[in-house]
């Protein structure tokens, strides 16, 4: 993923740009992962609307506290998407 977030019980919390998909809507992909003993255990989601697509390693608990971190921070993180995505097109 492209822009770093945070890292908390050692899980690191990256995020793309804004994306429009192909219905025009923006989206962001927002992506956990926390090392392991053979390789990562991940969690990949849709932003805005909380979506975990994909998941490995984590328990449902952690799933639910990722969405609830995600859900505290989700406009920190567009608001900072959106930066990145000005300064790219300047």
């Amino acid at each position: 993923m492209l822009n770093y977030y945070s890292t908390v019980d050692n899980q690191v919390l990256t995020f793309s740009n804004i994306i429009t998909d192909n219905n025009g809507f923006e989206k962001i992909k927002a992506r956990f992962e926390r090392a392991n003993d053979k390789g990562f255990d991940y969690s990949e989601w849709i932003l805005p609307g909380l979506s975990n697509t994909k998941a490995y390693g984590f328990s449902e608990d952690e799933i639910m506290t990722q969405e609830r971190y995600l859900l505290n921070n989700l406009l920190l993180i567009w608001e900072i998407a959106r930066e990145k995505e000005l300064i790219q097109s300047a």
